[in-house]
């Protein structure tokens, strides 16, 4: 394991950031970090990297205790904040050389390695040009190949692409990925979850300084897929599809338009089947019958939220199964 938390708290006078916090991050992951304002997430990064202390728990990398050996934690992290300050009046080869110069790099090998890392940004170009021009897109990737420049083996990234347009929001998920496929570790924080759907190989949810919920996303999908209502538009006998749904110990809610019905099934794909069987023999023609496309977001507002569920019967009446 790459990263390994155990029973991380922290609390700021009464209130409690971090309430025992288990993570782990497995080599090789690209791992989408989310949760509500407030989740803890912040403090969660600070800690990881070196910034901020726990009030008690572990935070393990490659299985070294780093909050008892703070300088292994910073040989090994590389982090991008979501704002950071650059010092403007620098040129960016100059601004490369100053922070390899604090890892110890100095001369042609301190030079080669900031030339390659700014051409795997794509910044090769801007070398002469001062920081305080760059577009606000080409600042957030020097501070990536600034992050980079000790090669660390775990790369901690909050809100990345926060303020960048699409294109260049698209470009910076694809370095990401390169990054990755080369090796890299990778955490990412971000509220942009359709982004970290496609980029990311495991996802952590975070709420009132808890993990409740985290997985490949392979996992998360099949929870994505299983959370979303089966749509079932009924041709023929609409009140014998309604019984049956009713008794069905799968369905938690029963919607109905016209003769659309939207059940909140709890089954897999192969349950989903026999479902469909079972709506059949029953002498049910069924006209359509498919399960609502998800969304990690789904998942999100779902988890995030203590609203208690409802049945309901009708759009616009509603009342208890």
């Amino acid at each position: 394991m790459m990263l390994k938390i155990r029973d991380l708290q922290k609390t700021y006078g009464s209130y409690h950031a971090l309430n025992g916090l288990d993570m782990d991050i497995r080599e090789g992951a690209l791992y989408g970090f989310v949760g509500p304002n407030g989740a803890g997430k912040t403090t969660t990064i600070k800690i990881m990297t070196g910034l901020l202390n726990a009030d008690s728990g572990t935070v393990e990398i490659d299985g070294l205790d780093a909050m008892k050996r703070p300088r292994v934690l910073k040989e090994r992290i590389g982090y991008v904040p979501d704002h950071f300050g650059v010092y403007d009046n620098l040129t960016v080869s100059e601004y490369m050389e100053f922070f390899a110069a604090c890892y110890g790099m100095e001369g042609l090998t301190a030079r080669r390695r900031c030339r390659t890392l700014l051409e795997q940004v794509g910044l090769d170009e801007k070398q002469d040009a001062f920081v305080e021009s760059l577009s606000r897109g080409m600042k957030q990737r020097l501070g990536l190949a600034r992050a980079l420049i000790h090669d660390p083996s775990l790369l901690i990234m909050d809100e990345p692409t926060i303020g960048l347009d699409p294109r260049t929001r698209l470009e910076f998920r694809e370095t990401v990925r390169e990054l990755n496929e080369q090796g890299k570790t990778i955490l990412i924080s971000s509220h942009l979850l359709a982004d970290l759907s496609e980029l990311c190989s495991d996802i952590g949810i975070i709420e009132s300084g808890k993990m409740i919920l985290t997985g490949s996303m392979d996992e998360i999908q099949d929870r994505i897929h299983t959370s979303k209502p089966v749509i079932i538009t009924v041709q023929e006998n609409m009140p014998a599809a309604l019984k049956l749904l009713k008794e069905h110990p799968l369905v938690r809610t029963i919607t109905v338009k016209d003769r659309e019905i939207m059940a909140g099934f709890q089954g897999d794909a192969r349950q989903e089947g026999e479902l469909l069987r079972q709506l059949i023999e029953a002498g049910i023609l069924v006209r359509g019958f498919m399960r609502e496309p998800g969304s990690l977001e789904a998942v999100f507002m779902q988890i995030t939220s203590h609203e208690d569920e409802r049945v309901v019967l009708s759009y616009e009446d509603e009342s208890g199964l």
